[in-house]
């Protein structure tokens, strides 16, 4: 089996030890993915955007996501980011799951990960 790894250069690929994304078996596998901005949907926007560059990067698209999990730091920040999900995944809407917990920096609101068909 082939396995791609892609790299976005994010400060934390290094100190943790990973890459944004993997290729392997039929599938692109994108690591938790937090954005920049001053507010949840800022940051939502932002993650989302670096997930679409990986997935470009291994050939794939928002279109081929068949899994989504989100990490948010207050389940009450969920609803404001759905305008901006519904539109990224439009009418390929993936099996989707939120979770709350605390993220690797509590400046990060949400945290963005997924699975799609390569």
């Amino acid at each position: 089996m082939t396995i791609k790894r892609i790299s976005s250069g994010g400060e934390f690929e290094a100190k943790v030890g990973y890459c944004r994304a993997v290729v392997a078996g039929g599938f692109v596998h994108v690591a938790g993915t937090v954005g920049q901005g001053d507010d949840v949907v800022s940051q939502c926007k932002s993650a989302l955007a670096t997930i679409k560059a990986a997935l470009d990067d291994a050939g794939s698209d928002l279109s081929k996501v068949v899994r989504v999990n989100y990490y948010m730091e207050d389940r009450a920040e969920f609803e404001p980011c759905w305008p901006a999900l519904s539109e990224a995944f439009g009418d390929n809407p993936p099996a989707a799951t939120m979770i709350e917990c605390g993220l690797i920096d509590p400046k990060f609101r949400i945290e963005i990960e997924v699975t799609a068909l390569a």
